[in-house]
């Protein structure tokens, strides 16, 4: 039989355990990307977001990404890869926003993170609008309202920076996200992070805490404020801009789904099945 030769030996990772995963790493000379733990171990991203935010890192600058693209590429159809991109958006890997051109055309642009923004990293610059022979001001496009998940990352910032208040307040990792979505309330109902962790911190009993989870867990329940009262309404806004979930073109609606043009064809369908 004939031996077989190669060029470069490929390195092995071992561990104390023989059970589990093992790795064979071999090393990388050209066409490769770096990806962090922080999206390959994603605990709340599903595994299609995981592989599409890899896939989307890897294109060139200027590869188109809609999700009628994606979808000529993979199986897994419009809706998942719709919803994925919205994952993705989410959790801070992708943006995707509506840029109205002097011509009056609406486009999207989707710039791709290698690691997940935060709400004060700066915003992406602007491309040059296309030129035009009447250049005219783009009108303002209203945005939509920030959605819940807004007040996730700065809940987690309170809890985590209430030991710089109190050393007794140190919380671990778990029990940052299990208080996470209380403190969120207390940020949707108008209160400043730093009013919160004064709130918090205040009239520690000397003696200290035993459980500082426990002890804040009740505290947020037992000096949560009222809801600010409704303001008085105002001239009806235009519904926000969405992406249609088959066409992938700009519409007003209230929430994301199809657009006039999808919608009629698919209930077209519907009724000739």
């Amino acid at each position: 039989m004939t031996e077989q030769h190669f060029s470069a030996h490929a390195r092995t990772r071992t561990g104390r355990s023989h059970q589990g995963v093992g790795h064979v790493d071999e090393h990388h000379d050209e066409r490769f990307i770096v990806v962090g733990n922080h999206l390959a171990q994603h605990s709340e991203l599903s595994l299609t977001a995981i592989g599409l935010a890899v896939h989307i890192h890897s294109l060139r600058s200027g590869t188109l990404v809609g999700i009628k693209a994606l979808a000529a590429k993979f199986p897994e159809g419009e809706t998942r890869i719709a919803s994925a991109l919205r994952e993705l958006e989410t959790h801070g890997y992708l943006a995707r926003t509506k840029e109205r051109l002097p011509s009056g055309r609406i486009v999207t642009r989707t710039i791709s993170y290698n690691k997940p923004r935060t709400h004060t990293a700066p915003r992406p610059p602007k491309p040059h609008p296309e030129p035009t022979r009447t250049p005219t001001p783009p009108p303002a496009v209203p945005t939509s309202p920030p959605p819940p998940e807004s007040h996730a990352l700065p809940a987690r910032d309170v809890l985590a920076g209430l030991r710089t208040h109190d050393p007794r307040l140190h919380l671990s990792e778990q029990d940052v996200r299990r208080l996470a979505p209380a403190v969120a309330t207390w940020l949707e109902r108008g209160v400043a992070p730093d009013d919160v962790q004064r709130t918090l911190a205040a009239g520690m009993p000397k003696e200290g805490v035993r459980h500082p989870a426990a002890f804040l867990a009740h505290r947020l329940t037992a000096l949560l404020p009222p809801p600010l009262p409704a303001a008085r309404p105002g001239p009806p806004r235009p519904a926000p801009l969405q992406n249609c979930d088959d066409c992938d073109r700009a519409f007003r609606a209230p929430t994301p789904g199809r657009c006039r043009g999808c919608s009629v064809a698919h209930q077209a369908l519907a009724a000739a099945a």
